[in-house]
């Protein structure tokens, strides 16, 4: 039998926006839901070293940082429910949404936390390397390639950037890129051409990462040529994957408006959406840091935000 759960403050998603801003809505006394989704925890769940998160002096892992967090939030008065929302109606305030159970969540503000997955190729070896070489982010994994060999696969804006950005660590970046023109602004074109640490490996396309004897990890990428057909290999110690973002925000085209990536816009400096008493925070909204500690920021900012909502209607309606 469906129920209806009534909270004055929903919260949509579970990665560290989502927690946080239950962390701060409830010590605001706003009794918050948090509706999970089916990946509580967020991308953390698949991140194992995490060495940039403020606050540790060791690496720590991202599940057990997410488990944390989710603890932190039920102490101080959050209810967390498993559960995946397959439609919202932002019409009118109370906002609903539903469950695919059946179940109706009921909110006075809503906050939405749905986050972002990276894209992947789907190729041979990219599920079974991730964490052992295969990554979709160099901000956050660049740290362990010190002085070793990677690639970036892709052409666009997010793998000219992440290749830049690693030759912080590494004198020896290889970019791969399955056509023979960069899609990417021509300013990041410039700097990445002018890079001596960067090489440029067009038309070819990544069939296949490759594991070492044993325990080794990510030792080599097997490509084509996407013009002639023929096969090769490079020999790399990391391989990160740079082909976009997908922001998850289905359930809400048509009803918020979204940018062209498909991220929900919200007010600069805030985390307001163009309906009232709904905000947006972390990687939903945000397709430039996409860090957890700027989504961490955002949660925080969007329970203020939601928190002095409250107040002024209900000041109001007094």
């Amino acid at each position: 039998m469906p129920t209806t759960h009534t909270t004055r403050c929903l919260i949509i998603g579970s990665g560290p926006a989502g927690y946080t801003a239950a962390i701060y809505a409830a010590r605001a006394g706003m009794a918050p839901i948090v509706v999970q989704g089916i990946q509580p925890g967020g991308q953390l769940t698949i991140t194992t070293d995490v060495e940039n998160y403020p606050g540790f002096r060791s690496v720590i892992q991202g599940p057990w940082l997410m488990e944390e967090m989710q603890a932190q939030a039920e102490h101080v008065g959050t209810r967390m429910i498993w559960d995946t929302v397959v439609s919202v109606d932002l019409a009118q305030r109370p906002f609903t949404a539903v469950g695919d159970g059946g179940d109706v969540y009921v909110g006075d503000t809503l906050i939405i936390a749905t986050g972002a997955q990276a894209k992947w190729l789907g190729v041979q070896g990219e599920a079974e390397l991730g964490g052992k070489g295969v990554s979709a982010c160099a901000t956050c994994d660049g740290f362990f390639y010190r002085g070793k060999k990677v690639v970036v696969i892709g052409g666009g804006n997010t793998a000219v950037e992440e290749a830049l950005y690693l030759t912080n660590h590494s004198d020896d970046v290889t970019l791969i890129h399955r056509r023979d023109a960069l899609r990417c602004e021509k300013i990041l074109a410039d700097r990445l051409f002018a890079n001596p640490k960067i090489s440029v490996v067009w038309n070819k396309r990544v069939d296949r990462f490759v594991a070492g004897e044993g325990a080794a990890g990510l030792v080599g990428v097997d490509l084509t040529d996407t013009v002639t057909g023929a096969a090769s290999h490079i020999a790399t110690d990391g391989a990160f994957v740079a082909i976009g973002h997908k922001p998850s925000t289905e359930l809400f085209a048509g009803k918020l408006p979204l940018d062209d990536g498909g991220y929900l816009q919200v007010e600069a400096g805030s985390a307001r959406t163009n309906i009232a008493g709904v905000f947006a925070a972390g990687d939903v909204a945000d397709h430039v840091y996409r860090q957890a500690v700027t989504a961490a920021g955002m949660g925080c900012m969007a329970a203020l935000d939601a928190e002095r909502f409250l107040a002024e209607a209900e000041f109001h309606a007094g």
